[in-house]
């Protein structure tokens, strides 16, 4: 089944798009036409394809990105303002 949305609705709520799990048409409903169709797109990891001959010489991590995030700050902070380790 497909979905029917207008401009006003789309323009109030963007996060239709985040989690769409079918079709939906954008319509102009004062002139009463179809102005586009949307389709769900189902994204594969790329991060093997990016990798390339480096692949292998990665080291996988088992924090989370927020965690990464963290101590990528600190350290960059450390380095900015002379802090021993």
């Amino acid at each position: 089944m497909m979905r029917s949305i207008g401009i006003g609705e789309l323009q109030k709520n963007t996060s239709i798009f985040k989690n769409l799990t079918e079709a939906v048409q954008i319509v102009d409903k004062r002139k009463k036409i179809n102005l586009a169709m949307v389709y769900p797109v189902h994204t594969q990891s790329v991060i093997s394809g990016l990798a390339g001959k480096y692949q292998s010489r990665v080291v996988k991590s088992d924090l989370s990105m927020s965690d990464i995030k963290d101590q990528s700050m600190t350290l960059a902070m450390k380095d900015k303002y002379d802090l021993p380790s």
